[in-house]
């Protein structure tokens, strides 16, 4: 019980203090591929702990058959005892149920979002092969329309869309960091983390770890794939070419130069470039890594307490009965 307790109230912990946080540090505009790692390691270091501790509730609960070695039923005591939970069977059904309707209710709303997103992009991508013109010069497919957008389908056989108004808009090296952008965006799989975010969202839209991480998220691919822009071209000529695009729609599972707050965007890409020292943005994606790993470390620490005694011993490790002949 103990140990379940310390997982919940490590999730708790993490999940009321990290929106407040980071989003008030502001620190991950300077690093966005940082800054989704970040949100990642942070969401599933949540769903993590508290699938962990309903299993560690049934920890106490688990039969051992008869045919094993009489060393290992004892280690299966030595485990069962170091689990122990006052709540017996109705506490290890308790925690059974709970991590198998959060890995049902997560997988659930993650396979669905990623089916409808793929049959969204499939249907748009059979459209624009009636409708639209490749352009093999930019690589992109060229799209009749008087609204000047720029998005691309991520995924499987994806492809970047331009409009004809956004062509006529667009001068060369603005059109060419509109494209670098979504080109970034399909090399960086931004609709993978987008995904992940969108999911937890609904599956538990009233937790609002997972509110802010995918609104954090939605925003974050974007100034990832405006730093891979400006790489390329100037801060100053992707600004113009977000200011021309602004306001431009996009069709339901694409990803559009114009989506993520795009003032915020502008304001960014004008100001003066402060990007994280190398040390610590390494030194943060340890730290997001270490998070990560703290509910593993929690729920294993007493099987390795019960590994130390001689009823359960380590691979390698002589049982009692060998050293008490020696």
């Amino acid at each position: 019980m103990r140990v379940a307790l310390l997982l919940l109230g490590y999730a708790a912990l993490v999940g009321v203090l990290a929106p407040m946080l980071l989003v008030r540090w502001g620190w991950a505009a300077r690093a966005p591929r940082l800054g989704i790692w970040v949100w990642q390691a942070l969401t599933a270091t949540v769903i993590v702990s508290v699938a962990l501790a309903g299993l560690v509730l049934a920890v106490p609960t688990v039969r051992v058959s008869g045919n094993l070695a009489e060393m290992l039923e004892a280690c299966a005591m030595a485990l069962r005892q170091h689990y122990a939970t006052p709540g017996g069977a109705a506490a290890a059904a308790t925690g059974t149920v709970l991590a198998l309707a959060l890995a049902g209710r997560i997988g659930w709303c993650l396979s669905t979002g990623l089916l409808r997103a793929r049959r969204e992009r499939g249907h748009h991508a059979r459209v624009l092969a009636m409708v639209g013109s490749h352009r093999p010069d930019l690589g992109v497919t060229v799209l009749d329309d008087d609204r000047p957008a720029a998005y691309c389908l991520p995924g499987h056989g994806h492809r970047i869309v331009l409009t004809s108004a956004a062509l006529a808009a667009l001068e060369p090296h603005a059109l060419t960091a509109v494209i670098a952008h979504e080109q970034a965006h399909i090399r960086q799989r931004h609709h993978l983390a987008l995904a992940y975010a969108d999911a937890l969202e609904r599956a538990f839209p009233r937790v609002g770890l997972f509110r802010t991480a995918a609104d954090e998220t939605r925003r974050l691919v974007e100034m990832a794939a405006d730093d891979e822009a400006t790489a390329r071209t100037s801060s100053l000529t992707l600004a113009g070419a977000l200011v021309e695009l602004a306001g431009a729609g996009a069709p339901a599972a694409s990803l559009a130069a114009s989506g993520g707050q795009v003032a915020g965007r502008v304001r960014r890409l004008l100001a003066p470039q402060r990007p994280l020292r190398h040390a610590v943005a390494w030194g943060g994606a340890v730290a997001a890594g270490v998070m990560l790993a703290v509910p593993l470390v929690l729920a294993a620490q007493p099987a390795v307490a019960a590994t130390s005694m001689s009823t359960c011993p380590l691979p390698g490790t002589p049982v009692a009965s060998e050293q008490l002949l020696t």
